[in-house]
């Protein structure tokens, strides 16, 4: 069994540390705010984002970035999309030699249009990076409910480790090396979830939610294959598999906004009322510069940018997709859907 730091107290974060410390390993749990460590390990639990899951005993809770990474030879970064860099940049020095380092993390950085990954590598340096992707719901893994992921990189040997040492009676591990496919699609399904929520708000019935679900598959995959990804790896856990978990499931947090914005909520008013990230609404931005990158126009990014920024409405949004010109469902890469 080894030693694991998570980096990042947040509802997955503390998830996959509960997993890791039932699975045998020796945790420390790292989060930034004082306050939340303190009660977190006086109660044995995380009051805020996983209230009724007991941290195992193998768990400790610290503020302290030296603490957490001493001697740590596996790292799992599970901190939000904006907050990444900093906070690896503070780890970086911390790091274990030749320590694997592992990104829970679902987004592109803002400015940048980094894939996580690509941070963890800027920040940290010569390290195997990991990326662990997939449907996965904070509570039903701390549930210890069936859940299967995927754990991408270039590096085999790493890869094989994070399978070795994730794995678990309830939690299955398929390897990758397809990094881009990967994360661009599970930063991307996140927006098209924040969509999925407003077909549901509107009361648009099963029909437009398939279709929604199916079109925004096809933006991703666009998308990502133009980054460098493999068409199959979209068909998968990391593409499909999370895309319709994030669309269909109500703990989605993405989905809740975009329900919340049907509904007629204003964007501010709903983030203020949620405890945790809504990744898809920074990743939106992101999103539609990286298509401009790679000359792939993204619609339903596009129209969910519109709306998530006030200069249109949820109603306008989907009469543009609806009534956008029909053509052939396969065509090239770089055309629009």
């Amino acid at each position: 069994m080894r030693t694991v730091a998570v980096l990042g107290a947040g509802s997955w974060g503390t998830a996959l540390a509960v997993h890791l410390g039932r699975t045998g390993h020796d945790v420390r749990l790292w989060g930034r705010d004082r306050s939340l460590v303190d009660d977190t390990e006086a109660r044995r639990a995380n009051a805020v984002y996983l209230p009724d899951v007991t941290l195992p005993a193998r768990v400790s809770v610290t503020h302290s970035l030296e603490t957490a990474l001493d001697g740590t030879d596996l790292v799992v970064v599970a901190i939000p999309s904006h907050g990444c860099r900093a906070v690896l940049r503070a780890a970086a020095p911390h790091v274990f030699n030749g320590a694997v380092l592992v990104s829970a993390t679902k987004g592109l950085e803002g400015g940048t249009l980094l894939r996580m990954s690509e941070v963890i590598e800027q920040e940290v340096g010569a390290h195997p990076v990991v990326v662990l992707s997939g449907p996965s719901f904070a509570s039903e893994v701390a549930q210890q409910l069936p859940t299967a992921v995927l754990a991408a990189s270039s590096n085999r040997a790493a890869t094989e480790l994070v399978q070795a040492e994730f794995r678990g009676p309830y939690f299955r591990l398929y390897g990758s090396d397809d990094v881009a496919g990967v994360e661009i699609g599970g930063a991307l399904k996140n927006i098209i979830a924040i969509a999925a929520g407003v077909v549901e708000g509107l009361g648009l019935g099963h029909n437009a939610l398939a279709a929604l679900i199916t079109r925004g598959l096809a933006e991703v995959t666009r998308l990502a294959c133009a980054a460098g990804g493999h068409r199959e790896t979209l068909s998968g856990l990391s593409g499909l598999g999370d895309l319709v978990l994030t669309c269909t499931g109500t703990l989605s947090r993405n989905r809740h906004v975009g329900f919340e914005l049907a509904r007629g909520r204003s964007l501010d008013e709903i983030l203020a009322s949620m405890k945790m990230i809504a990744e898809g609404v920074r990743t939106t931005g992101a999103a539609l510069a990286l298509g401009a990158r790679y000359d792939v126009e993204l619609p339903i990014t596009t129209q969910m940018a519109e709306v998530l920024a006030g200069r249109t409405d949820v109603r306008t949004a989907i009469d543009a997709l609806m009534l956008r010109r029909q053509r052939a469902e396969a065509e090239s890469q770089g055309s629009i859907g």
